[in-house]
């Protein structure tokens, strides 16, 4: 059988979920057409310009209005704003029959059954036999869509359930209809973890498939408990965020987001479609969702839901909260529990459930009851909508953004509290999983060499969850493969001559433990390695340098410390560059400041597409010190072409620190020179980017990888630079566009970025340059307004403009 490539697919329907797939899709580098119905009627502005509704800007309006909206919407949906050529537009009606030349059809039209079959029936006319034919649907059942359809389209079609935002979230449902061929599902699968970067789900044709139905169950469980306890939305929010792994929008900050209408459409499906269900009376709405829905209170998209944000009368933001008691918004309550001042010091998310579920306050009672009811609903799904345990997990972590799934976290409060917990709320254990007790297995999950298995409950053995080969798992190696740690990393061997570098300090931050750490595991690289890869599974891959340490040794004015701590960190940096093994830095996430200068100092970089980079020091007071201000005079040295305006290219790199730009993924990373061309590589898929990374070093090692020289050819341009930038800097304070600090700060910038006040342009070495980079940054660190800035941002984690 011949591969099946995607160089093409077209997308129908280009309303927010069409355009974000399209988007997506162009980001992987795929061609899109998306189509869209053709208007009845002129609107005013094309009647004004004289136009009728067979001209093709009227008839294409509605899919170019939507793609436009979608591509300025933040968070983007795309990349880069480059990446939207990629994507063509037209009507249902005039550009339906070039649907015959894409590899892959994508209906994305309101979620309605017999419009659904409409559009199927006119896409068969001008479909290719072969082609995948898929649904985006996200509750009406696969079979009933290609009912009527030809034998091809069957085998071809099934439900490819995308989340909103598709770009952001990893969850990729695959429901296959009944005549699916297994060829199409195990494409889909590989296709949608290796090229859309994807957690792919085959789930089962049940309402709401695996992600919604127990994602919806856990909210609406909720709803019923927050009543039945008395609590407020504060206090619920405050222990369904962070505290146990979930985003900080919590609960009912999500469903705002979403839209109240949104959820209750989804459980009304499963209310009226689960009638075994044992919890279907959990899915009826409760009076206060009701009053919410009469009202029009639907979240963001009505201005108010459970959160209202108002202004008072001197114009001030306040955010409200809605009291289920009396239906009336009031101001905000700040919600405090002892149960979590017990977790404050467990920074490992999975020991904290232990904890939680013996809170003696009304957290505890809380967790015990949401986990009891969470529990025994999970453990009910299976079979109904998958046969594997670790589906569930999988689809809540990726389409909802839990850090552990259900199964998981009753792995970590113990499977015998667990069940506890269940018969103290009168519910009941499967039989499986008292099977499963009997049978040896003390855990719905073991790691064995490296790999994750899960209870298999029709074998009842422990079994290796497939696809785990390109990936490299840090967690469930690190135990076996670690070869140093302090406590700032751990230094793992990931085999085949290559070490790993993993951050493992607070936010990943980077203090006198991290560097030592790495200049540890370059000695060792050297001594007894081929290569070495620095990276981490964290949520950020780092937030810099710790700037608690710098501003405490500035406040003291312990100057020959600091000095000795910069060069330390621009030495280490150096280290990176030059040593005698390949080295090979994995951004994801926010990699800011020093995490930043680390990546602008491998030989490689493997980015994950989800990064987000950039030299952000002036947001505290300082310049790059780690040689980030170096670098960038560098890079744009090496940019000088014959001809070109060098003071120009010059400025764009300094404007990058100056305004500390941050790439909203990794492709724009590539316009700030802080990627480069043809030498790092972007993957989509974060799970495989520390075997990426790894086998870019052992390519570079096998190739025969030679220790660089460094550098004393960097071209810096002296006083006409210099006189440049603090014309600039000079103008912009006048205009109130920066303050009289942001000046100094700048200015200081431009002296190193220049190369001091050389009298004609000249050629230095790096540690010229470095050198005058320390000493800009040491003299900031003793201005005041510099130290109220580190302050600020320490206490209140933001940027203060002083």
């Amino acid at each position: 059988m011949a591969k099946r490539r995607i160089k093409k697919v077209a997308v129908i329907g280009s309303g927010i979920m069409g355009s974000g797939i399209a988007c997506h899709f162009a980001n992987i580098g795929v061609d899109v057409l998306l189509l869209d119905i053709v208007p009845r009627e002129l609107n005013d502005k094309e009647k004004a310009k004289g136009l009728t509704l067979k001209d093709k800007v009227v008839r294409n309006r509605m899919v170019n209005e939507a793609l436009a909206t979608a591509l300025k919407s933040k968070p983007s949906p795309i990349y880069s704003q480059d990446f939207a050529n990629r994507i063509t537009t037209g009507n249902l009606e005039d550009d339906i029959a070039k649907v015959k030349d894409v590899d892959w059809i994508i209906e994305v039209v309101v979620e309605r059954l017999d419009i659904k079959k409409q559009v199927f029936e006119n896409l068969e006319k001008h479909r290719t036999p072969g082609t995948l034919i898929t649904s985006n649907t996200s509750g009406i059942p696969i079979k009933f869509m290609s009912e009527g359809r030809s034998d091809d389209f069957q085998k071809h079609f099934c439900g490819t359930h995308f989340f909103n935002p598709a770009r952001y979230l990893k969850l990729f449902e695959i429901i296959p209809g009944p005549k699916t061929d297994q060829d199409v599902l195990d494409f889909l699968n590989e296709y949608g973890e290796k090229f859309l970067g994807k957690t792919s789900v085959v789930a089962k044709d049940t309402p709401a498939f695996i992600g919604n139905r127990i994602g919806i169950f856990s909210i609406m469980s909720l709803f019923h408990t927050v009543k039945e306890m008395g609590m407020t939305i504060e206090e619920v929010d405050k222990l369904t965020g962070p505290v146990i792994g979930r985003p900080k929008s919590a609960t009912f900050r999500t469903v705002d987001v979403v839209g109240l209408d949104t959820l209750v459409h989804v459980a009304n499906g499963i209310a009226e479609n689960c009638p075994d269900d044992e919890r279907k009376e959990l899915f009826a709405l409760p009076d206060f969702i009701n009053t919410m829905m009469e009202n029009k209170w639907l979240g963001s998209k009505t201005g108010q839901g459970f959160y209202k944000k108002t202004k008072d009368d001197k114009g001030n933001t306040a955010i409200l909260s809605l009291d289920l008691e009396t239906l009336d918004y009031r101001a905000n309550k700040r919600a405090k529990f002892a149960t979590l001042e017990l977790t404050k010091t467990i920074d490992n998310v999975a020991d904290r459930f232990p904890v939680l579920v013996k809170g003696k306050d009304k957290a505890g009672e809380f967790y015990r009851k949401s986990f009891a009811h969470l529990f025994a609903y999970v453990q009910n799904r299976i079979p109904e909508i998958t046969d594997e345990l670790y589906k569930i997990d999988d689809a809540m972590k990726a389409g909802f953004g839990w850090q552990h799934g259900p199964f998981e976290i009753w792995d970590a409060v113990g499977v015998d509290k667990g069940i506890e917990l269940m018969k103290a709320e009168g519910l009941e254990v499967a039989s499986w999983v008292t099977e499963m007790k009997a049978s040896g297995s003390e855990s719905f999950y073991t790691v064995k060499d490296g790999a994750t298995y899960f209870y298999d409950i029709p074998s009842k053995t422990q079994t290796k969850i497939p696809g785990q080969d390109a990936f490299i798992i840090l967690d469930n190696v690190r135990k076996t493969t670690e070869v140093f740690k302090n406590s700032g990393v751990s230094v793992q061997d990931l085999g085949d001559g290559i070490l790993n570098v993993e951050f493992r300090s607070k936010m990943n931050s980077i203090g006198g433990d991290v560097l030592s750490g790495l200049n540890k595991a370059i000695d060792m690289a050297e001594k007894d390695y081929d290569g070495l890869v620095v990276g981490n599974q964290g949520t950020n891959f780092s937030v810099g340098a710790n700037i608690g340490m710098i501003f405490m040794m500035a406040v003291e004015q312990e100057y020959d410390e600091l000095n000795a701590a910069v060069k330390y960190f621009q030495d280490t940096c150096m280290r990176l560059r030059y040593s005698a093994i390949p080295t090979v830095v994995a951004p994801h996430g926010m990699t800011l400041g020093g995490g930043c200068e680390m990546t602008l100092h491998a030989d490689r970089v493997v980015a994950a597409a989800e990064s987000y980079i950039g030299l952000v020091e002036f947001g505290v007071g300082v310049i790059p010190g780690g040689g980030g201000s170096k670098e960038m005079a560098l890079r744009a040295s090496d940019t000088f072409v014959k001809g070109d305006v060098q003071l120009n290219v010059l400025q764009e790199h300094f404007l990058t620190i100056g305004m500390a730009k941050v790439s909203t993924s990794a492709y724009e990373a590539y316009d700030t020179n802080i990627l480069k061309h043809g030498k790092d590589i972007v993957v989509v898929n974060r799970d495989r980017q520390i075997a990426t990374a790894k086998a870019v070093a052992k390519q570079m090692a096998d190739q025969g990888y030679t220790q660089p020289v460094k550098r004393n050819d960097v071209l810096v341009l002296g006083k006409q630079a210099l006189g440049m930038f603090l014309v600039g800097t000079d103008s912009m304070q006048a205009s109130h566009y920066i303050s009289e600090h942001d000046r100094k700060i700048a200015d200081k910038l431009a002296y190193v970025m220049a190369g001091g006040d050389l009298s004609e342009p000249t050629k230095v070495s790096e540690q010229y340059l470095l050198d005058l980079e320390r000493e800009a940054f040491l003299s900031l660190t003793g201005e005041r307004k510099t130290l109220e800035r580190l302050e600020h941002m320490i206490k209140k984690g933001k940027p203060l403009r002083n």
